[in-house]
């Protein structure tokens, strides 16, 4: 049977590597990644002419505008069986209501869609708690509402390897790494190849419910700091709304302010269950938290130095004056 999948978030890598991978899947006629952004060039080739699904089609780019309804109507025109929503937690860094949004979008199609039978989300752990609690409900609820359509969500650890950038990478990059005084916490990881190879497989199984994906173990994030030599700069939790202050005039990088939060409240992935993916795909990843993090790790020593928009000393002074109320 040959089906047709749409790929969402194919600006990121993984999501593009993932749209590839299946593109190259046996019974996949046709692939078609949507994004508001295309995707690397290396992952899209073009579309092979053949029709009767014995080999891979390639992936076809679609734009995307997140507030309006060609989402839409590229489901409902190109009869899509599979949607992936893969475009949370990209590089970019969207922003809540944007996130929250372009789920709904992405819902909505599906729901509406008599051609779609599975819809596969990804979740985050980076995403804050709420959000991730309304996004999962949110798409736990289309099965619900269409019993005659499967759906998984896959909440991802901190995604890492060598061509990963995020916000966490941003952060663990920094010169001055601003942490939490008195808190060391343990961060799970997923390798960039355990998630694409995690998402392919859910997308072609019948598996239903939420799934957490993570490399076993965990790494204490002052392991992290020494191995990529970043400075650590442990403030109190109220420092934290001055680094906030700071991100919002756009005088540091937001990525430090927004994993800074994430440490204050241990959101590091740490109470992952990964047994329930393990069973329904029969699959583990191939590395373990410290594992992946050292392919990062690799990777930054073989590349220029670079320290971005974090903070800096100027910063430093201003934060333990504002924090010491001098």
């Amino acid at each position: 049977m040959t089906r047709v999948v749409l790929v969402t978030g194919v600006s990121n890598p993984v999501a593009a590597r993932v749209a590839q991978a299946l593109s190259a899947e046996p019974g996949v006629r046709r692939v078609i990644g949507a994004d508001s952004a295309p995707p690397p060039a290396a992952e899209v080739g073009p579309r092979s002419s053949a029709e009767d699904g014995d080999g891979p089609g390639g992936v076809e780019y679609v734009h995307v505008g997140l507030h309006d309804e060609s989402l839409g109507q590229i489901v409902a025109d190109s009869g899509a069986e599979i949607i992936l929503h893969l475009g949370l937690d990209t590089a970019r860094g969207p922003h809540r209501e944007d996130t929250l949004l372009g789920t709904m979008r992405v819902l909505a199609a599906a729901q509406r869609s008599a051609r779609v039978k599975r819809v596969v989300v990804r979740s985050s752990a980076s995403l804050d708690a709420d959000d991730a609690a309304e996004v999962e409900r949110d798409t736990l609820g289309l099965q619900r509402r269409r019993p005659d359509v499967s759906v998984a969500v896959l909440r991802l650890a901190n995604l890492i390897g060598p061509s990963v950038d995020t916000p966490l990478t941003r952060y663990l990059g920094a010169r001055f790494v601003p942490t939490v005084l008195g808190s060391d916490p343990s961060v799970r990881f997923v390798h960039e190849d355990d998630a694409a190879e995690a998402l392919v497989r859910m997308a072609l199984s019948d598996e239903t419910g939420h799934f957490d994906v993570a490399g076993a173990d965990s790494v204490p994030l002052s392991d992290c700091l020494r191995r990529v030599g970043g400075q650590r700069l442990p403030v109190p939790a109220r420092g934290l709304k001055v680094l906030r202050s700071m991100a919002k005039h756009g005088r540091i990088d937001y990525a430090s302010a927004s994993n800074t939060r994430a440490v204050s409240v241990g959101r590091l992935a740490t109470g992952m269950d990964t047994a329930p993916l393990e069973k329904a795909l029969d699959w583990s990843p191939s590395y373990s938290s410290p594992q992946a993090f050292e392919t990062f790790v690799g990777s930054r020593a073989q590349a220029a130095p670079t320290r971005g928009a974090g903070l800096r000393p100027v910063h430093v002074l201003a934060l333990a004056r504002a924090t010491l109320g001098r």
